[in-house]
Order: C-alpha cells, then sequence, then structure tokens
C-alpha cells in the first residue's frame, strides 16, 4: 500500500484532436440500458464536433444496478486504455459501483497507456486510484448522458472548456464563471428531454468568494461523497497543500440536491479527519437541486465548518453536479486569489 502522502509525478496523457476516437463505456450504473436515445444523442453530439466514437458493450448491460460484473467492466477499461487508436474515454454516466473495480485495476497497463479520461460523480473512484497509482492527469468534467446528450446539443460553455482543455489549446487558463445554468430535470423515460431546450436561469451570482485570500496548490478532489468512499485507503487523494474541489450529488431523484443535513455531516467529517488541515484553499461546485434558500444555507455550513480555518473559499463554481460544467485537470497547478477574483488553472494536463 502507497503512503498516503505520495504523491508520484505527472504522467499527462497525448492531447485530443479532431477525428481522435473516444471511447464510450460504462464503469458503474448499467442505466445506459434504458435510455438508449440519451447515448445516441450523445454520440451524436461528439461526431459533430468532429471525433470519431467507440461504443463497448456495458451500455447495454444490467447486472444488479451496475453495466455488468466488475470482470466485465474492468476488461472494458482495460481494452480501451490498450486500444492505441483510442485518445480519450468518456463514461456514460457514474453510479454507486466504480469502487468496486479498484483493486482490480492494472495500474501498469494505464501507466504505461496514459489516455484522457474524463467524468465526474462516481468517476471520481475512477479519477483518485488512478491518479494515486500512476501519476496520470485525469479530468474532472462532463459524461455522455448528462452533458453532451443535452437538447438541441451541448451547452456552449461546457464544449469550450472540454474542446480547449484537452486539446491543450490554452497553457494558463483564467476560469470564468457561465453566464447562465440550469438545474431543471426533463424526464429520460418519457423522452420529455427531447421536447424542447432545458430552461436557463442568468447566473447573476458568478463566483462567490466566502472566503477571501490567496493561494496555490495541486488540483485534488471530486464528488463530496466520493472523496469520503476513498478516506484512508490506498487511493485517497494526496491533499498536501492542495486546492481541494468538492461538489454535492443529486438527492433521493435527480431534481433535488443531496440533503443539506449529509453535506453539513461530510464537511465535519472532512475536518475531523484532518483533511482542511492540509489543504491550501477550497472550491465548491454550485449544488444542484437547491432553492434560493437552500443554496445561503450552504454557504452557512461551508463557513460553519470550516471557521477554525484561513484558507480562500471560491463558490458557486462550474464543477460536477450542474450545468454547464468545467473540466478540470486533476494534478496540475492552479491558483486562488480572492484580490484579483481569479481561479486560474496554470499548466496544462495534456501534452
Amino acid at each position: 500500500m502507497k503512503d498516503e502522502n505520495t504523491r508520484l509525478p505527472l504522467l499527462k496523457p497525448p492531447r485530443l484532436r479532431k477525428g481522435d476516437t473516444i471511447a464510450i463505456l460504462a464503469p458503474s450504473a448499467g442505466i445506459a440500458k434504458f435510455f438508449p436515445h440519451r447515448v445516441e444523442r450523445g454520440v451524436a453530439a461528439l461526431r459533430q464536433l468532429g471525433f470519431e466514437v467507440r461504443l463497448y458493450e456495458s451500455l447495454s448491460r444490467w447486472k444488479n444496478g451496475s453495466a455488468g460484473s466488475v470482470d466485465e467492466r474492468i476488461d472494458e477499461i482495460h481494452a480501451a486504455f490498450a486500444d492505441e487508436s483510442v485518445r480519450a474515454i468518456v463514461p456514460a454516466i457514474g453510479g454507486l459501483t466504480a469502487n468496486s473495480l479498484l483493486p482490480k485495476l492494472d495500474y501498469k497497463l494505464i501507466q504505461e497507456n496514459p489516455k484522457i479520461l474524463v467524468g465526474y460523480s462516481d468517476i471520481c473512484m475512477l479519477h483518485f486510484a488512478i491518479q494515486k497509482m500512476t501519476g496520470l492527469v485525469t479530468f474532472h468534467g462532463p459524461t455522455l448522458m448528462t452533458q453532451f446528450a443535452e437538447t438541441p446539443f451541448p451547452l456552449e460553455y461546457t464544449i469550450n472548456s472540454f474542446s480547449r482543455g484537452l486539446s491543450g489549446e490554452d497553457s494558463i487558463t483564467s476560469v470564468e464563471a457561465s453566464e447562465s445554468w440550469t438545474d431543471e430535470f426533463l424526464d429520460w423515460g418519457t423522452k420529455a428531454d427531447l421536447s424542447r431546450p432545458r430552461n436557463l436561469n442568468p447566473n447573476l451570482d458568478g463566483h462567490r468568494w466566502l472566503r477571501e485570500g490567496k493561494a496555490t496548490g495541486h488540483l485534488a478532489g471530486g464528488c463530496l461523497y466520493s472523496v469520503h468512499q476513498v478516506r484512508g485507503t490506498a487511493y485517497e487523494p494526496n491533499f498536501d497543500d492542495a486546492i481541494l474541489l468538492l461538489e454535492t450529488p443529486e438527492g433521493a431523484s435527480p431534481d433535488v440536491g443531496q440533503p443539506l443535513g449529509y453535506v453539513e455531516s461530510q464537511l465535519t467529517d472532512l475536518a475531523l479527519s484532518g483533511i482542511f488541515d492540509r489543504v491550501a484553499g477550497l472550491i465548491v461546485g454550485r449544488g444542484m437541486g437547491y432553492s434560493t434558500e437552500e443554496r445561503m444555507r450552504l454557504e452557512e455550513i461551508i463557513l460553519e465548518q470550516t471557521a477554525q480555518y484561513s484558507f480562500p473559499i471560491l463558490h458557486n463554481v462550474n464543477i460536477g453536479h450542474c450545468d454547464p460544467v468545467l473540466t478540470v485537470p486533476l494534478g496540475v497547478s492552479a491558483s486562488l486569489d480572492s484580490a484579483k477574483s481569479a481561479f486560474t488553472i496554470n499548466e496544462l494536463g495534456v501534452q
């Protein structure tokens, strides 16, 4: 088992170019089987953006909620990394069981065949483990069925961040807030999602500094629930001097956020476990499915649970369970500077 403070040298995957092949597979939940129209729309969008697409059998599998057995899902991930023609891997969606893959992943194979891996939610389990064991820069960003299947086309902010970040177009990225956002859910089962675009709200708040300050560190973290799943394991990210990313998932249904009592409890656990003692700064994503009052309460909770610390805190950032969404390279250097109202990614995540 690796020491929790071990951080391997960064291994950056080759950049993504038009005409490259993107592998689409399901490392966790098997719901792609029941909503093929979402897969079709996402694939069409990627092709319209100029990429080739390769689909894997897990998209049509269902086994106790997952897209096949552990071994079936492992075999697909290994096949995608070993395939020289594949340049990026975009999961169909997250889920709950990606953590079951971690002990069986062939980290040597992955390290010898570095590729772009993008995703959020449960896919964070793969980000944590692969980066900890190989040093590979992976990307917290969109998945096929959620962001790329948007009607009539993925949101411009999502596409710009994905394309520019993975192509290596910008060596230094000043991250700006989106002009609008949505957390409206149009039922996939009735195909209401095909009937019209989701309603967008003006992003009047933009990025919100809950605590001022200045910090530089490597980007680490992701879905709050997933961070807790790897605490104390060999796959826990190195949080020493990190800019910690946290974002909250949906709750009991796709149109409501995780109960704020859960969020408060989980943030308390981060404090009790010493993770907040180790980080240099905190970025919190815009929570989905919350009312205005709940958003205000979320900010109060963040400040209450970090009251004994002095690191800067930036809230309402487009990461995770929100739309549009950023593509963020995990492991690279980033900076926060409230005086300049700046969140900056200081280096490329690709080579």
